[in-house]
């Protein structure tokens, strides 16, 4: 099943929807007590998912059309979003950086985090160095602690598509790398997230990237210098991942700073990124004088 957060014009309001080809089907329309957001569903469990599926399939609930709604983040409220770095071979060396014995793994700010269709902007004054970078998102369903490798995908309740935006300059200036891509907006998700038993394996999907309609990321998931698996399994060590938690996978190669000429994220560029099988998250771009 997909799953969104929508919100219909000129609302704040976000709803819980299922998403079936074109149509959207509002949770809130096919269960009583229906879970507010994403995150409660994962927190309700399996059989709150079960009993949205069986609403589906008898025919519960008005379809309607999803262009009549714009979309949130995918991703509300998530206990953590764990991001990866260097886990493309590709990308490592673009940068000029090592992929080192263990994963790269810092923290992105929730402030970050939007929807497809959505505007981000900053300020000129603070970058003119700003890249996209497509990436996997996985979902966590349960709590997982020390799992091991061949287990960890038993523990993903779903899959989503990331643009890690990131100002390059920043990002090579500081130490750390949570707030070159924190800033509001930089975190964009969705539009949907598919539930794990729709994937039928996370290392071979089509991961690509087009701004201002030129293909700049074209790669596949197998390309991971680490797999999700062993991403889950290397995490769980140390921290009880908990239910809900984001991890972005990494990029493959075809970042703009890499290229000549550098390609950097202009003002009313347009950037959508994708996995097939999963989605494309378009993003307008505006830089603020």
């Amino acid at each position: 099943m997909q799953f969104a957060h929508l919100r219909a014009p000129e609302s704040h309001d976000i709803h819980l929807a299922v998403i079936d080809g074109e149509d959207a089907i509002l949770v809130s329309d096919l269960v009583e007590a229906a879970p507010h957001t994403l995150q409660d569903l994962i927190a309700a469990g399996d059989g709150a998912l079960a009993e949205i599926r069986d609403a589906v399939a008898s025919g519960r609930g008005t379809r309607h059309p999803v262009g009549d709604f714009g979309f949130a983040s995918a991703v509300l409220a998530p206990p953590a979003v764990l991001a990866v770095g260097l886990n493309y071979a590709a990308h490592s060396s673009e940068l000029g950086l090592k992929t080192d014995s263990a994963p790269t793994v810092f923290t992105l700010w929730p402030n970050s985090l939007t929807g497809h269709g959505e505007t981000t902007s900053w300020p000129r004054t603070l970058s003119e160095s700003v890249d996209y970078e497509a990436e996997l998102g996985v979902l966590i369903g349960r709590p997982a602690k020390d799992v091991a490798e061949a287990d960890a995908l038993d523990v993903v309740w779903g899959y989503t598509v990331v643009n890690d935006i990131t100002a390059r300059d920043i990002q090579f200036a500081e130490a750390q790398w949570s707030r070159c891509k924190s800033f509001d907006g930089f975190t964009p998700t969705g539009p949907v997230v598919v539930t794990a038993d729709e994937i039928a394996d996370p290392q071979d999907l089509h991961i690509w990237t087009v701004v201002d309609g030129h293909t700049v990321q074209d790669a596949s998931t197998g390309q991971m210098v680490r797999s999700v698996a062993k991403l889950i399994a290397h995490l769980s060590t140390s921290i009880t991942l908990q239910p809900g938690t984001l991890i972005s996978t990494g990029s493959p190669g075809g970042a703009g700073y890499s290229r000549d000429p550098q390609i950097f994220l202009r003002d009313r560029s347009t950037v959508t990124v994708g996995i097939d099988g999963i989605g494309a998250l378009t993003t307008h771009c505006r830089i603020l004088d």
